[in-house]
Formats: C-alpha cells, sequence, structure tokens
C-alpha cells in the first residue's frame, strides 16, 4: 500500500468548521487505498495570537520558552483533526513532532532537521491508522523543543515523505497552486501545471511565498514529489519534481519581494570582504546577493537581504567598521527585488538585454543585477517594483490569456 502524506495550512484549519472539512478530504484519500500521513499548521492566525502573549508578558521572550508555546497550536490542530476523523468512523491518532521522532539541532525559533526516526509514525500506519503530526517542530539531540521557522510545517511534511518512502507529499494551501507570479500583485498570473525542483527552489528563494526554500531544497535531495493545491476546491494544483532539461530559455515565472533591503559598504580594502561575511553568517544572517567590485582599499560590497535581518545586519557591520577608517556603510529600505526565474536564462544572449529594456521602456532604475543559470535579479525601487513586475510578466509572454 503506498503511503500519501498532506500538509494543511492555518487557512485550512482556521476554524472546526474547516477541520471537519479537513478530514473528509483525508478520509477519500483513506477510501482510495493509500496509507495517510498528515500534517498540520496551527488553526488561522493562532501563532500570531501566541506571539502577542508572549510579548505582553516579556519584551524579548526567551527563545526556550518561545519555542515551547508556539508548538502548542499545532497540538491544538493536530488532536482536533484527529477528533473530527474519529468521529467520522475513521481511526486516527496524532503526534508531536518530538513523538514523530523529527531530530533537530539546538537552535531555537530556527531549527534544521539532521534525521527522522520515523517507528512510531510506522508502527500507527501499518496497523492502518491516520497518523497527524503537529507541524512546525521537533525535538533537539539535547531533548529540547525546538521549532522551525518560517515554513516549518511543509518542512516537516516533506522530510517525512522522504523519510517514509511516499508515493508523494501534497501541500493544501489556499491558492491552487503554484503562479507565474503573485495573483495579488500581478492580476493576469497564470497557474503552471508543473515545475522542476530546481526552478521552485529558486522561486522560493526569491521572495515567492507559496513554499519555503527549504522545504524544496529537502524535496529536491531526496526525490520527493511535492503537489501544491487548494483545500477549497478540487482544482489540479501543480505537481513539482524532476523535470527534463530543455535546451533553451524557459521563463517559469517572476518573484517580486518587498521585503528586502541593501547595505552597501564603500571604501573597503577588497580583502576584508570576506571577513564582513562572516561576521553576518556567524550570526546566522543570510545574505540573498552578494556583489563586490572594485580592489585594493576602494573596494565596494553591496549585500541584498532580507529587510528584517537589515537593522542587525548594519549593526554587525559597523562593529568591524570601526577597524576600517575608511569605511562607510549606506542602507536603503525602500528597494524590492525582482526575480525572473527559467532555466537557460545566463547561457541564452539577449536575455538580459530584454529584461533590463523592458525595465528601462517603464523608466523602472535598476540598482543592481545578478544573474545565475536560473534566475536574472534586478534591484529596483520599491516604489516602482510593482508596475514593473507587470510590465515585465506581459513582455516576457507570461500573461494568462
Amino acid at each position: 500500500m503506498q503511503l500519501l502524506v498532506q500538509k494543511y495550512g492555518g487557512t485550512s484549519v482556521a476554524t472546526t468548521d474547516r477541520i471537519v472539512h479537513v478530514a473528509r478530504r483525508i478520509a477519500d484519500a483513506k477510501r482510495e487505498g493509500f496509507q495517510v500521513l498528515v500534517v498540520v499548521s496551527a488553526m488561522g492566525h493562532h501563532t500570531d495570537e501566541l506571539l502577542r502573549l508572549a510579548r505582553q508578558v516579556a519584551s524579548a521572550p526567551p527563545p526556550r520558552e518561545l519555542d515551547m508555546l508556539l508548538t502548542a497550536g499545532e497540538r491544538i490542530s493536530m488532536s482536533l483533526l484527529s477528533m473530527a476523523l474519529q468521529v467520522q468512523g475513521h481511526d486516527a491518532v496524532s503526534f508531536t513532532g518530538s513523538q514523530s521522532g523529527i531530530i533537530t539541532d539546538t537552535r531555537h525559533a530556527d531549527a534544521h532537521i539532521l534525521e527522522v526516526r520515523p517507528q512510531r509514525l510506522e508502527q500507527a500506519l501499518a496497523a492502518g491508522r491516520i497518523a497527524i503530526v503537529a507541524g512546525f517542530q521537533g525535538m533537539s539531540l539535547e531533548k529540547e523543543i525546538t521549532t522551525l521557522g518560517r515554513g516549518g510545517s511543509d518542512t516537516t511534511a516533506v522530510a517525512l515523505a522522504a523519510a517514509l518512502g511516499a508515493v508523494r507529499c501534497e501541500i493544501f494551501t489556499d491558492v491552487e497552486g503554484v503562479y507565474s507570479a503573485d495573483p495579488r500583485l500581478v492580476p493576469r498570473a497564470a497557474k503552471l501545471d508543473a515545475l522542476g525542483h530546481d526552478e521552485m527552489m529558486e522561486l522560493a528563494a526569491q521572495g515567492a511565498r507559496v513554499l519555503h526554500p527549504r522545504c524544496v531544497e529537502i524535496a529536491r535531495r531526496f526525490g520527493v514529489t511535492v503537489h501544491v493545491r487548494s483545500s477549497f476546491t478540487q482544482a489540479k494544483g501543480t505537481v513539482i519534481g524532476a523535470m527534463e532539461s530543455i535546451e533553451k530559455v524557459v521563463i517559469r515565472g517572476i518573484a517580486c519581494d518587498e521585503e528586502v533591503a541593501t547595505l552597501t559598504v564603500a571604501g573597503v580594502p577588497s580583502g576584508q570582504c570576506a571577513a564582513l561575511l562572516e561576521a553576518l553568517g556567524s550570526q546566522g544572517i543570510a545574505t540573498r546577493v552578494v556583489v563586490q567590485t572594485g580592489h585594493g582599499d576602494s573596494g565596494e560590497l553591496v549585500c541584498l537581504l532580507q529587510r528584517d535581518d537589515a537593522v542587525r545586519a548594519a549593526a554587525v557591520l559597523q562593529t568591524r567598521l570601526r577597524q576600517l577608517p575608511s569605511a562607510r556603510l549606506v542602507q536603503d529600505h525602500e528597494v524590492a527585488s525582482l526575480a525572473v526565474v527559467g532555466e537557460g536564462i545566463q547561457s541564452h544572449p539577449g536575455t538580459t538585454a530584454g529584461i533590463l529594456s523592458a525595465l528601462a521602456a517603464e523608466n523602472v532604475p535598476v540598482a543592481l543585477v545578478s544573474s545565475s543559470a536560473l534566475a536574472m535579479i534586478c534591484v529596483v525601487p520599491q516604489r516602482d517594483a510593482r508596475r514593473a513586475a507587470r510590465a515585465l510578466h506581459t513582455r516576457l509572454g507570461l500573461d494568462a490569456p
């Protein structure tokens, strides 16, 4: 009997009525002959509410206690869903992340999965039971409860699908699949029927909100087919898996991220750039794009990173720059990144020029350009980002009929 892993996000289980509806969908999969394992997020905005409570009693909640608090949301969802299935006549049992054998490193709030020990889940599935798992959480090797950070429930689902050899992992959300751009920003965005792991990972890394890059990375590494679907309709959705490379440019989509910032260090000796980046990395600050120019003592280092990390990153850099009197730091929090994603972008002449000419035709200034085999990233003023995304989407032939 094949195993099917399903994951339901917060909007899918936001109310008890929706939980009952989800239970019916799970029961349908069971009747189709699958073993079924389900991962759930917290109900609606319950995690935000728990964060609000924590900050009412502590302006800077201790990370360990915050993880203990936040994991309660998924435990509520898993137990209610298990009850709903049992009322409908199905044998279901719920498990926390630690009971499911999800072993993480020691970082609170953003732990990474080290291994999965799914013996209890295997026993439940072998007995014909539906296993319901609390997403977003695990247990460190020191027996501490940890949370997996943004997109944690998706990561839980794909990791369990990989560990248990599932036929596929279905991610149920409030949209009908992955689109060529965010439909809220680009009204003529088209739903994509299929994507390769690499393409989806690039879109996710550049700001597409449907799946988290860590989730897609695990799927790619272990060959897990991911099916993104809506929990509110029967729409086909988007299948993400291994795809044949085609020897031509295939533009899949545009990711527009308005929650980024740039930090520019001017007048830095080129030999010191690596040390500055190491200082950011030691504080767990990830940079999305790094550009180093110049030589000698007149070098320049430009970093594109999430705006939430920018203030902390600036403080780290300022501390280091005290030893470099000629260097100065400039921050820009009013930028956005536009990433055009598709196979063969870098290797085909004319693609970069076409993208830049489309932006120039809209009088959108480009502050920074970076390209890879799968993406071209342009940093533009935030005020122009949505207009630029729509223009690019049309120019590249991505508009839905």
